[in-house]
């Protein structure tokens, strides 16, 4: 899927050959650019443990979710992880929440 601003709007031609994959986080449903997203994928080792994957190169079905904790809580509370992962055991989300908690700096968490 193309960007809209590489149409050439007079010609209707791509104006140069850069894409933009948008993909749909699976917390808030909102299509964003891949760059923008968290890709999270099921532990091969472990069946039920889902891992981040900021660097998008580990085998197997990825999800994106929006990098909050709050797009991470929605998506436990609806179970998105396990529809999206076809994941049929539990799921275990603590090293996703782990790594966005590190690396969003410290008003990013969530406080109960």
């Amino acid at each position: 899927m193309f960007h809209d601003d590489a149409l050439n709007a007079s010609s209707g031609q791509l104006s140069d050959r850069t894409s933009t994959r948008i993909r749909t986080c699976v917390a808030t449903r909102e299509r964003k650019p891949d760059r923008e997203l968290l890709r999270v994928v099921e532990s091969p080792e472990f069946p039920g443990v889902i891992l981040p994957d900021p660097k998008r190169r580990m085998p197997g079905r990825g999800a994106w979710l929006t990098p909050s904790i709050d797009a991470l809580d929605l998506a436990e509370q609806r179970r998105a992880f396990g529809r999206a992962l076809r994941v049929s055991t539990t799921v275990d989300a603590g090293h996703v929440r782990t790594y966005l908690a590190e690396n969003a700096g410290p008003d990013f968490c969530k406080e109960d």
